[in-house]
Protein backbone atom coordinates (compact mmCIF):
# COMPACT_ATOMS: atom_id res chain seq x y z
CA UNK A 1 0.00 0.00 0.00
CA UNK A 2 1.44 3.33 -1.12
CA UNK A 3 0.62 6.89 -0.03
CA UNK A 4 -1.44 9.07 -2.35
CA UNK A 5 -1.70 12.85 -2.34
CA UNK A 6 -5.41 13.48 -1.82
CA UNK A 7 -5.43 17.27 -1.36
CA UNK A 8 -3.10 20.21 -1.95
CA UNK A 9 -2.96 23.86 -0.94
CA UNK A 10 -0.65 26.86 -0.85
CA UNK A 11 -0.26 30.18 0.92
CA UNK A 12 1.60 33.22 -0.38
CA UNK A 13 1.73 36.51 1.50
CA UNK A 14 -0.06 39.37 -0.26
CA UNK A 15 2.92 41.75 -0.29
CA UNK A 16 4.76 41.70 -3.65
CA UNK A 17 8.32 42.92 -4.12
CA UNK A 18 9.63 43.27 -7.66
CA UNK A 19 13.22 43.35 -8.85
CA UNK A 20 12.99 47.14 -8.93
CA UNK A 21 12.82 47.09 -5.12
CA UNK A 22 16.46 45.95 -5.09
CA UNK A 23 18.07 48.52 -7.40
CA UNK A 24 19.72 50.10 -4.35
CA UNK A 25 21.93 46.98 -4.21
CA UNK A 26 23.65 47.90 -7.47
CA UNK A 27 21.61 45.44 -9.51
CA UNK A 28 18.83 45.66 -12.08
CA UNK A 29 15.65 43.94 -13.17
CA UNK A 30 17.40 42.64 -16.28
CA UNK A 31 20.37 41.25 -14.34
CA UNK A 32 18.12 39.38 -11.89
CA UNK A 33 15.79 38.06 -14.60
CA UNK A 34 18.54 36.75 -16.87
CA UNK A 35 20.54 35.07 -14.10
CA UNK A 36 17.76 33.66 -11.92
CA UNK A 37 14.42 33.89 -13.73
CA UNK A 38 12.92 35.81 -10.80
CA UNK A 39 10.64 38.78 -11.48
CA UNK A 40 9.02 39.22 -8.08
CA UNK A 41 8.67 37.53 -4.71
CA UNK A 42 6.41 37.72 -1.64
CA UNK A 43 7.47 38.79 1.85
CA UNK A 44 5.35 38.29 4.96
CA UNK A 45 5.72 41.74 6.48
CA UNK A 46 3.42 41.31 9.47
CA UNK A 47 5.86 40.93 12.41
CA UNK A 48 3.30 38.90 14.35
CA UNK A 49 3.15 36.16 11.71
CA UNK A 50 5.73 33.62 10.58
CA UNK A 51 6.09 30.08 9.23
CA UNK A 52 3.51 28.48 11.52
CA UNK A 53 0.89 30.99 10.38
CA UNK A 54 1.52 30.24 6.70
CA UNK A 55 1.52 26.49 7.27
CA UNK A 56 -1.67 26.69 9.30
CA UNK A 57 -3.37 28.57 6.47
CA UNK A 58 -2.32 25.78 4.11
CA UNK A 59 -3.56 23.10 6.51
CA UNK A 60 -6.98 24.73 6.83
CA UNK A 61 -7.39 24.84 3.07
CA UNK A 62 -6.43 21.16 2.79
CA UNK A 63 -8.98 20.16 5.41
CA UNK A 64 -11.66 22.18 3.64
CA UNK A 65 -10.84 20.75 0.21
CA UNK A 66 -10.86 17.19 1.50
CA UNK A 67 -13.96 17.77 3.59
CA UNK A 68 -12.52 16.39 6.81
CA UNK A 69 -12.03 17.69 10.33
CA UNK A 70 -8.70 18.46 11.94
CA UNK A 71 -9.39 15.75 14.51
CA UNK A 72 -9.01 13.13 11.76
CA UNK A 73 -5.35 14.01 11.17
CA UNK A 74 -2.93 11.43 12.59
CA UNK A 75 0.37 13.23 12.07
CA UNK A 76 1.73 16.64 10.97
CA UNK A 77 5.20 16.93 9.46
CA UNK A 78 6.61 20.36 8.63
CA UNK A 79 9.68 20.83 6.46
CA UNK A 80 11.26 24.19 7.36
CA UNK A 81 14.49 25.96 8.23
CA UNK A 82 12.67 29.01 9.57
CA UNK A 83 10.59 27.70 12.48
CA UNK A 84 8.88 30.33 14.57
CA UNK A 85 11.20 29.19 17.36
CA UNK A 86 13.44 26.22 18.10
CA UNK A 87 10.75 24.74 20.31
CA UNK A 88 7.96 24.00 20.41
CA UNK A 89 8.05 22.75 16.86
CA UNK A 90 6.19 24.42 14.02
CA UNK A 91 4.16 21.21 13.75
CA UNK A 92 2.95 21.67 17.33
CA UNK A 93 2.01 25.28 16.60
CA UNK A 94 0.08 24.19 13.52
CA UNK A 95 -1.61 21.42 15.49
CA UNK A 96 -2.82 23.95 18.04
CA UNK A 97 -3.87 26.48 15.40
CA UNK A 98 -6.06 24.09 13.43
CA UNK A 99 -7.29 22.02 16.38
CA UNK A 100 -5.74 18.71 15.35
CA UNK A 101 -5.89 17.40 18.90
CA UNK A 102 -5.44 13.74 17.91
CA UNK A 103 -2.30 14.32 15.84
CA UNK A 104 1.34 14.16 16.78
CA UNK A 105 4.00 15.90 14.75
CA UNK A 106 7.49 17.20 14.25
CA UNK A 107 9.64 19.50 12.11
CA UNK A 108 12.17 18.27 9.60
CA UNK A 109 15.21 20.31 8.54
CA UNK A 110 16.61 19.69 5.07
CA UNK A 111 16.51 23.23 3.63
CA UNK A 112 15.26 23.27 0.04
CA UNK A 113 14.80 19.50 0.11
CA UNK A 114 12.71 19.74 3.27
CA UNK A 115 9.33 19.08 1.71
CA UNK A 116 10.52 16.05 -0.27
CA UNK A 117 12.23 14.59 2.80
CA UNK A 118 9.01 15.18 4.76
CA UNK A 119 6.86 13.70 1.99
CA UNK A 120 8.89 10.50 1.93
CA UNK A 121 8.85 10.32 5.74
CA UNK A 122 5.09 10.83 5.91
CA UNK A 123 4.54 8.16 3.28
CA UNK A 124 6.22 5.59 5.51
CA UNK A 125 3.50 5.98 8.14
CA UNK A 126 0.83 5.39 5.50
CA UNK A 127 2.65 2.40 3.98
CA UNK A 128 3.14 0.80 7.39
CA UNK A 129 -0.59 0.91 7.97
CA UNK A 130 -0.26 2.79 11.25
CA UNK A 131 -1.63 6.10 9.92
CA UNK A 132 -4.50 7.02 7.62
CA UNK A 133 -4.11 10.78 7.22
CA UNK A 134 -0.78 12.60 7.35
CA UNK A 135 -0.39 16.33 6.73
CA UNK A 136 2.92 17.16 5.05
CA UNK A 137 3.72 20.86 4.93
CA UNK A 138 6.67 22.83 3.62
CA UNK A 139 7.12 26.50 4.35
CA UNK A 140 9.69 29.16 5.07
CA UNK A 141 9.74 32.82 5.98
CA UNK A 142 13.03 33.40 4.24
CA UNK A 143 12.82 37.17 4.63
CA UNK A 144 13.50 36.61 8.35
CA UNK A 145 16.98 35.17 7.70
CA UNK A 146 17.97 37.01 4.51
CA UNK A 147 20.33 39.96 4.66
CA UNK A 148 18.57 42.60 2.59
CA UNK A 149 21.90 44.42 2.22
CA UNK A 150 23.52 41.41 0.53
CA UNK A 151 22.93 41.47 -3.22
CA UNK A 152 23.97 37.83 -3.56
CA UNK A 153 21.06 36.53 -1.48
CA UNK A 154 18.50 39.33 -1.04
CA UNK A 155 17.18 38.96 -4.59
CA UNK A 156 16.75 35.18 -4.45
CA UNK A 157 14.33 34.32 -1.68
CA UNK A 158 10.66 34.73 -0.88
CA UNK A 159 8.17 33.66 1.77
CA UNK A 160 5.49 31.02 1.25
CA UNK A 161 4.15 27.61 2.18
CA UNK A 162 2.44 24.66 0.59
CA UNK A 163 1.33 21.22 1.61
CA UNK A 164 -0.44 17.98 0.88
CA UNK A 165 -2.58 15.40 2.62
CA UNK A 166 -1.37 11.80 2.36
CA UNK A 167 -3.80 8.87 2.53
CA UNK A 168 -3.68 5.21 1.46
CA UNK A 169 -3.49 4.93 -2.33
CA UNK A 170 -5.27 2.69 -4.77
CA UNK A 171 -3.16 -0.11 -6.24
CA UNK A 172 -0.49 1.29 -8.56
CA UNK A 173 -0.91 4.91 -7.46
CA UNK A 174 0.80 7.31 -5.07
CA UNK A 175 4.45 7.82 -4.16
CA UNK A 176 5.96 4.93 -6.10
CA UNK A 177 9.69 5.59 -5.83
CA UNK A 178 12.22 7.99 -4.36
CA UNK A 179 15.94 8.57 -3.95
CA UNK A 180 17.27 10.85 -1.21
CA UNK A 181 20.85 12.04 -0.78
CA UNK A 182 23.00 14.24 1.42
CA UNK A 183 26.65 15.31 1.32
CA UNK A 184 27.80 17.36 4.29
CA UNK A 185 31.43 17.11 3.21
CA UNK A 186 30.83 19.06 0.02
CA UNK A 187 27.98 21.24 1.22
CA UNK A 188 28.70 22.47 4.71
CA UNK A 189 31.01 25.34 3.71
CA UNK A 190 29.02 26.86 0.86
CA UNK A 191 25.48 27.46 2.09
CA UNK A 192 24.69 28.03 5.76
CA UNK A 193 23.58 30.35 8.55
CA UNK A 194 26.45 30.33 10.99
CA UNK A 195 24.92 31.81 14.14
CA UNK A 196 21.80 31.11 16.16
CA UNK A 197 22.43 27.48 17.05
CA UNK A 198 24.11 25.90 20.07
CA UNK A 199 27.60 26.33 18.60
CA UNK A 200 27.27 30.06 18.14
CA UNK A 201 24.34 31.43 20.15
CA UNK A 202 23.19 34.99 19.70
CA UNK A 203 25.51 37.68 21.05
CA UNK A 204 26.35 41.30 20.29
CA UNK A 205 29.23 40.04 18.17
CA UNK A 206 27.15 37.62 16.07
CA UNK A 207 24.53 40.30 15.42
CA UNK A 208 27.11 42.93 14.53
CA UNK A 209 28.82 40.53 12.11
CA UNK A 210 25.44 39.69 10.52
CA UNK A 211 25.95 35.97 11.18
CA UNK A 212 22.23 35.29 11.65
CA UNK A 213 21.67 35.61 7.91
CA UNK A 214 22.11 33.18 5.03
CA UNK A 215 25.55 32.87 3.50
CA UNK A 216 25.79 31.35 0.04
CA UNK A 217 28.69 30.80 -2.31
CA UNK A 218 26.39 31.14 -5.29
CA UNK A 219 28.68 29.90 -8.03
CA UNK A 220 29.72 26.75 -6.16
CA UNK A 221 26.16 25.92 -5.10
CA UNK A 222 24.89 26.47 -8.63
CA UNK A 223 27.43 24.05 -10.10
CA UNK A 224 26.52 21.35 -7.58
CA UNK A 225 22.77 21.88 -7.86
CA UNK A 226 22.63 21.84 -11.64
CA UNK A 227 24.30 18.42 -11.66
CA UNK A 228 22.57 16.97 -8.61
CA UNK A 229 19.00 17.84 -9.58
CA UNK A 230 19.42 16.78 -13.18
CA UNK A 231 21.02 13.48 -12.29
CA UNK A 232 18.53 12.46 -9.61
CA UNK A 233 15.62 13.24 -11.94
CA UNK A 234 17.22 11.11 -14.65
CA UNK A 235 17.85 8.38 -12.08
CA UNK A 236 14.17 8.29 -11.12
CA UNK A 237 13.24 7.92 -14.78
CA UNK A 238 15.76 5.13 -15.33
CA UNK A 239 14.75 3.23 -12.17
CA UNK A 240 11.13 3.22 -13.33
CA UNK A 241 11.70 2.70 -17.06
CA UNK A 242 10.13 6.03 -17.93
CA UNK A 243 10.61 7.70 -21.29
CA UNK A 244 10.21 11.46 -21.75
CA UNK A 245 6.74 10.77 -23.14
CA UNK A 246 5.78 8.97 -19.91
CA UNK A 247 6.49 12.02 -17.74
CA UNK A 248 3.54 14.41 -17.56
CA UNK A 249 5.17 16.95 -15.25
CA UNK A 250 8.51 17.68 -13.66
CA UNK A 251 8.00 19.52 -10.36
CA UNK A 252 11.43 20.90 -9.49
CA UNK A 253 12.69 23.00 -6.62
CA UNK A 254 12.55 26.64 -7.67
CA UNK A 255 16.06 27.96 -7.02
CA UNK A 256 17.16 29.12 -10.45
CA UNK A 257 15.52 28.90 -13.86
CA UNK A 258 18.77 27.73 -15.45
CA UNK A 259 18.96 24.79 -13.04
CA UNK A 260 15.33 23.93 -13.79
CA UNK A 261 15.95 24.10 -17.55
CA UNK A 262 19.05 21.91 -17.27
CA UNK A 263 17.08 19.30 -15.32
CA UNK A 264 14.36 19.23 -17.97
CA UNK A 265 16.98 18.89 -20.72
CA UNK A 266 18.67 15.99 -18.89
CA UNK A 267 15.26 14.26 -18.72
CA UNK A 268 14.61 14.93 -22.39
CA UNK A 269 11.39 16.84 -21.77
CA UNK A 270 10.28 20.27 -22.94
CA UNK A 271 9.62 23.19 -20.63
CA UNK A 272 5.90 22.84 -21.29
CA UNK A 273 6.07 19.82 -18.96
CA UNK A 274 7.80 21.72 -16.16
CA UNK A 275 6.11 23.47 -13.24
CA UNK A 276 7.67 26.92 -12.94
CA UNK A 277 6.73 29.72 -10.58
CA UNK A 278 10.14 31.09 -9.60
CA UNK A 279 9.32 34.17 -11.65
CA UNK A 280 6.45 35.03 -9.28
CA UNK A 281 7.64 33.79 -5.89
CA UNK A 282 11.43 33.42 -5.93
CA UNK A 283 12.93 30.64 -3.85
CA UNK A 284 10.60 29.80 -0.96
CA UNK A 285 12.91 26.95 0.11
CA UNK A 286 10.77 24.11 1.54
CA UNK A 287 7.69 25.78 0.04
CA UNK A 288 8.59 25.59 -3.64
CA UNK A 289 7.57 22.02 -4.51
CA UNK A 290 4.24 21.90 -2.64
CA UNK A 291 3.31 25.35 -3.99
CA UNK A 292 3.96 24.08 -7.51
CA UNK A 293 1.88 20.96 -6.86
CA UNK A 294 -0.96 23.05 -5.48
CA UNK A 295 -0.97 25.33 -8.51
CA UNK A 296 -1.03 22.42 -10.96
CA UNK A 297 -3.88 20.87 -8.97
CA UNK A 298 -5.86 24.11 -8.72
CA UNK A 299 -5.53 24.72 -12.45
CA UNK A 300 -6.89 21.25 -13.23
CA UNK A 301 -3.70 20.12 -14.93
CA UNK A 302 -3.27 16.86 -12.99
CA UNK A 303 -5.19 13.83 -14.23
CA UNK A 304 -5.60 10.31 -12.95
CA UNK A 305 -2.49 8.22 -13.62
CA UNK A 306 -0.19 11.13 -14.48
CA UNK A 307 3.49 10.47 -13.77
CA UNK A 308 5.01 13.35 -11.82
CA UNK A 309 8.74 13.56 -11.14
CA UNK A 310 9.87 15.71 -8.21
CA UNK A 311 13.47 16.92 -7.96
CA UNK A 312 15.11 19.05 -5.26
CA UNK A 313 18.49 20.36 -4.16
CA UNK A 314 19.36 22.35 -1.05
CA UNK A 315 21.76 23.24 1.73
CA UNK A 316 23.57 20.40 3.36
CA UNK A 317 23.95 19.47 0.59
CA UNK A 318 20.61 17.64 0.47
CA UNK A 319 18.90 16.51 -2.68
CA UNK A 320 16.49 13.94 -4.00
CA UNK A 321 13.92 12.82 -6.51
CA UNK A 322 10.58 11.05 -6.42
CA UNK A 323 7.96 9.55 -8.69
CA UNK A 324 4.29 10.14 -7.92
CA UNK A 325 1.49 8.57 -9.94
CA UNK A 326 -1.37 10.99 -9.45
CA UNK A 327 -4.60 9.62 -8.04
CA UNK A 328 -7.55 11.78 -9.08
CA UNK A 329 -10.41 9.93 -7.39
CA UNK A 330 -10.70 8.30 -3.97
Amino acid sequence: MKAAITATAKYLPPERFTNFDFVNLDTSDEWIRTRTGIVERRFLKDPTKATAYMCSEVARQILDKRGISAEEIDCIIVGTITPDMFFPSTACLVQDSIGAKNAWGFDLSAACSGFLYALVTGAQFIESGTHKKVLVLGGDKMSAITDMQDRNTAILFGDGAGGVLLEPAKEGYGLLDYRLYSDGTSGKDHLYMKAGGSLMPASHETVEKRLHYIYQDGRTVFKSAVVGMAEVAAEIMARNNLTPNDVVYLVPHQANLRIISATAARMGIGMEKVAVNIDRYGNTTAGTVPICLAELDEEGKLNDGDNIVIATYGAGYTWGGALVKWQKSF
